[in-house]
């Protein structure tokens, strides 16, 4: 398999973003293992290199068709002067950002990278900016027109995924169906199969309210919504169990006996997992066409500039799009195999002599 090219879109210029993709790529063995594309520009990253490593050298390409193996290539996204102002939600903040993404998308649609690492935006800046939508993952799912996307955080000790994502939790209960847990449910399962590579994944499912209800005593979500979707799966031939009371699930360790948990909002998922995986663990969206990975923090205001970001996510974050990548790429192969061997073996009996 030839190596791999990954764009990886700048974030946030007033943030932490482009330090870390600078100290990430700063150690030249990692080009041994792919061809790094940062879609930004490169008057950003000479920025960034003064305060983090002059040391650090890259390509100015125009194209992803140009970027050079065995070298770091900053792919240009944008001619007119950027304003860092670190530390602070800006309009150019959100707008480069924005701009940077959306060309790595748009490339990645064209063939001309194989996966996509996102640095961390602010969803302020954004905003100010007029990007319509609550962050990355949802960008990503209107750009290829699919409902099928979900939110999954990876480390080596958990995997959670999140029925629903940037939602306010008082509309979080109205939109917990049966319907959507069951659609998140197959989705699970099918990126675990095909994304890492897990033949007969086993999905923990978390309740809606405290205790999973209680029988109906806190709330009938669990009883009425979650619980049938469960059953809905295992009838389906997934190896799913719940819905579990959160709480009890990650303070008695169940999650270790686990493949991956469904948490049904935010921070039900994401409290347990940064709590276990900070620093280590990453973002992944499923369910889409694109590999995209990025980072389990943010733009990191407070210490912009400073040379104080670890950059250890981040690094996570591009060898999980390295993995899944080749992953996904090896069972797609592997299943083309076996489809052509089967056509093969249809047209030979078909030939025998009756």
């Amino acid at each position: 398999m030839s190596k791999l090219k990954l764009g990886i879109t700048i974030g946030d210029i007033n943030g932490v973003s482009t330090e870390v993709i600078i100290k990430a790529l700063s150690d030249e063995r990692i080009l041994s293992l792919f061809t790094p594309i940062i879609y930004g520009s490169s008057k950003v990253v000479s920025y960034y290199k003064n305060i983090v490593n002059d040391n650090f050298q890259f390509s100015s390409v125009s194209t992803a068709e140009s970027a050079r193996y065995n070298r770091v290539n900053v792919l240009n996204c944008w001619e007119e002067k950027a304003d860092i102002e670190l530390g602070k939600a800006t309009i150019d903040g959100g707008k480069f950002a924005h701009i940077a993404l959306d060309r790595a998308v748009r490339d990645f649609q064209d063939n001309k990278i194989d996966g996509i690492v996102t640095a961390p935006i602010n969803k302020h800046a954004m905003k100010l900016a007029d990007f319509p939508f609550p962050g990355h993952t949802e960008f990503i799912a209107d750009k290829f027109q699919s409902s099928e996307s979900m939110m999954m955080m990876v480390s080596d000790v958990l995997k959670v995924a999140l029925v629903t994502n940037h939602e306010p939790i008082s509309k979080v209960a109205s939109l917990v169906t049966k319907d959507l847990v069951a659609k998140k449910l197959n989705i699970l399962n099918k990126s675990l199969i095909e994304d890492f590579g897990i033949q007969k994944p086993i999905i923990a499912v978390l309740g809606l309210n405290p205790h999973a209800g209680d029988d109906g005593a806190i709330g009938t979500e669990d009883d009425t919504d979650v619980r049938p979707a469960v059953l809905e799966a295992k009838k389906g031939g997934m190896l799913v169990t719940g819905p579990y009371p959160a709480d009890g699930f990650f303070g008695s360790a169940q999650f270790k006996k686990v493949d991956a948990v469904l948490a049904m909002y935010h921070d039900q998922g994401l409290i347990p997992f940064k709590a276990l995986s900070f620093g280590s663990g990453i973002n992944f969206t499923a369910g889409l066409p694109i590999v995209r990975t990025s980072p389990d923090h943010g733009t990191a205001y407070d210490i912009a500039g400073k040379n104080l970001a670890d950059e250890s996510s981040l690094r996570s974050a591009i060898f999980a799009a390295i993995d899944i990548a080749k992953t996904r790429k090896e069972y797609h192969s592997d299943r083309e195999n076996k489809l052509e061997r089967t056509d093969r073996s249809r047209s030979n009996r078909d030939r025998r002599p009756k």
